[in-house]
């Protein structure tokens, strides 16, 4: 009787509930996001989310000023993926991916343009990408501007043309097409975009890697999370070490220009 009794309550316990992890992405990002989950940020979440047993539950909210306060902050996520590593408004995983801004070109005689110090740069049509509605500049805009750059520079909004399925690629369609001359773009944006380009491009990294101590060109790539979640933390940084050779093989495949991590 006794086993019969243990042998009911076995049957009637219910399976554990799947554990879910919640991302905050943009839907309409590539090559990092989109809501069809083709963006190379999309695989390595799943990769970790593997890791963890996990499943994903994406919340899309469009990359924008204060979407760190509007999403993760208020709970609506548990992580953000492909932060700066350096990001002081939330806790962020050691590094997977280091990367740094990038020359575009379409002309051979301009491949290997790497220096905002190439004298060639004063007599070129310049495309550079710019942050926000209000025109806030990116590194290598700070860089242009230094050197006088500014009546032969055209800026392209980070966010671009949202209602397009690919917001950040006129800059780089831009070079193809003959409008510029030469790009600097944020390196995984840049090499994404030439793979599909009709026309034959080239990149060269920024060097040297910063203008100055204060305006670095190359930066580390991390997970975010809320400041309190250190548990989580811990788990996604003992996830991405585990998996970090198909972190990389997913990057890789992408094209991301990878750097070696100080």
């Amino acid at each position: 009787m006794k086993w019969a009794l243990a042998l009911a309550a076995l049957l009637t316990v219910q399976p554990a509930a799947a554990r879910t992890l919640k991302v905050c992405a943009d839907p309409n990002n590539l090559p990092f996001s989109n809501a069809k989950e083709e963006g190379f940020e999309n695989r390595i979440v799943r990769i970790v989310a593997a890791e963890l047993r996990a499943d994903v539950e994406y919340v899309w909210w469009a990359q924008r000023r204060g979407n760190v306060r509007e999403t993760l902050n208020a709970g609506l996520c548990d992580i953000i993926p492909g932060v700066g590593s350096s990001l002081d408004m939330l806790a962020t995983t050691r590094p997977y991916y280091r990367s740094a801004y990038v020359a575009v070109v379409r002309d051979p005689a301009l491949k290997g343009l790497s220096s905002f110090d190439d004298p060639r740069l004063a007599r070129l049509k310049i495309g550079v990408q710019l942050i926000g509605d209000d025109g806030s500049n990116t590194p290598p805009a700070h860089a242009l501007s230094r050197r006088g750059m500014i009546d032969n520079v055209r800026g392209f909004a980070v966010y671009g043309d949202y209602s397009q399925p690919l917001p950040q690629a006129p800059i780089v369609q831009a070079v193809a097409s003959g409008e510029v001359d030469a790009a600097f773009v944020w390196g995984p944006t840049a090499a994404f975009f030439i793979r599909r380009s009709a026309v034959p491009l080239s990149y060269a990294v920024v060097s040297p890697l910063s203008d100055g101590p204060a305006l670095p060109m190359a930066f580390d790539i991390s997970m975010g999370m809320r400041r309190t979640d250190v548990p989580l933390r811990r788990e996604l940084e003992a996830a991405l070490e585990r998996r970090a050779v198909e972190i990389r093989s997913v990057l890789v495949s992408y094209g991301v220009p990878l750097l070696d991590q100080p």
